[in-house]
């Protein structure tokens, strides 16, 4: 089993290249390793901002659009009941199980405005807001200086292994 990135393109504004896709799952599988994450899968789409607006008024009441939103379908194993199954002997059958990690979202023309201001490419702009959606998927959050800091250099670790820099 492995990281797995299914992904779905609803914007019109940039074309969402085989390339970008080949990075986007080098990020994936780097940002697992450094957390732990061997398995699973992640689901990856690009909208405009009208769509991303949608969405963060819907389940965050922040009615303005955002450049990244994740939606982790984890929780915290302590409250789930344990799940034991047994194989009969001889049974050459493999139990596989594919945790869906959750859903990133990411506003294509965010990520293209952010790359300009920050003077990087749209690919490197969209490869960071993928990892930081990564990150809250596994539980991540910036709501002090403390773990943002944490976060933003996890995310550059990333970026840097695959040669994605500024």
């Amino acid at each position: 089993m492995s990281l797995q990135l299914e992904w779905s393109n609803e914007q019109s504004e940039y074309e969402v290249s085989e390339a970008l896709i080949g990075q986007l799952r080098q990020l994936l599988d780097a940002a697992g390793e450094a957390e732990g994450v061997t398995d699973g899968e992640v689901a990856l789409t690009f909208v405009d901002d009208e769509e991303i607006h949608r969405l963060n008024k819907q389940f965050r009441n922040i009615d303005r659009p955002t450049d990244v939103l994740s939606f982790a379908m984890r929780e915290s194993a302590e409250d789930e009941p344990e799940i034991t199954y047994e194989i009969e002997e001889g049974d050459e059958s493999e139990l596989q199980f594919d945790e869906m990690l959750g859903d990133i979202i990411i506003s294509v023309p965010r990520a293209i405005a952010q790359s300009e201001d920050y003077g990087h490419s749209v690919e490197r702009e969209i490869g960071f807001l993928f990892v930081h959606g990564f990150l809250h998927l596994l539980g991540y959050d910036h709501q002090t200086e403390e773990d943002e800091a944490e976060m933003i250099g996890k995310q550059e670790a990333v970026l840097q292994r695959i040669g994605l820099t500024r």
